[in-house]
């Protein structure tokens, strides 16, 4: 059962992260073409928010955590 969860769970959270790191990113990076003086603070907040959304992508590696 364990195998079967991580084989469909996985995928998953892999393919939503992916997906919710583009959005990031690109919102990101449209943000910092619209008002070029706040790059920094937008570059910051998005590498942030990277770190967050990979981070649940890594939970689904270990099912011992939570």
């Amino acid at each position: 059962l364990l195998a079967l969860a991580v084989g469909i769970g996985l995928p998953v959270a892999v393919i939503g992260g992916a997906l919710g790191q583009g959005k990031a990113a690109a919102a990101a990076l449209e943000g910092m073409a619209r008002q070029p003086e706040m790059i920094s603070k937008i570059q910051t907040a998005m590498i942030l928010a990277l770190a967050f959304i990979e981070s649940l992508v890594i939970f689904t590696f270990d099912p011992s955590i939570g």
